[in-house]
């Protein structure tokens, strides 16, 4: 199957992701449209996959300074998309193809850590440090 990876903001369909999002990614089950659209409206940089009939399956959104960090978020690919490489693809396009592939990079998920590994991710070292969230973490 052939799918198109795009940079172009304009293209993301919101009303898909934040549906998709809010159903089945444990991170966005608490965040409220407005948070959601506000996330997006200030995204440095947004990354999404699209089938050969132009539906969005797939996102990644990035925070950054856009001088030397970047933050990775909303890394989503749709059920019947995976096994195509897209979540790869995703990643890839944003941290190593962009304007921010010497940036620090830095994400926080429960899950998929071999695939960000292969991007050089791992356990922060000592020079790192972080106040955990106080948002409300919802579990399904």
């Amino acid at each position: 199957m052939d799918f198109e990876i795009s940079t172009d903001g304009a293209r993301v369909d919101r009303d898909w992701l934040w549906e998709t999002l809010v159903a089945n990614a444990y991170w966005s089950k608490w965040r409220t449209r407005s948070m959601f659209d506000d996330q997006l409206d200030r995204a440095w940089r947004v990354v999404g996959a699209y089938d050969a009939s132009g539906r969005m399956v797939g996102f990644a959104r990035a925070e950054s300074d856009g001088v030397s960090q970047a933050y990775l978020a909303d890394v989503y690919v749709d059920a019947a998309a995976r096994g195509n490489g897209l979540g790869r693809q995703l990643v890839r396009v944003m941290i190593d193809d962009g304007p921010g592939r010497d940036f620090r990079w830095m994400l926080h998920t429960d899950d998929a850590h071999g695939l960000y590994a292969e991007f050089g991710f791992a356990p922060p070292g000592p020079d790192y440090l972080e106040r955990p969230t106080r948002l409300p973490r919802q579990r399904d």
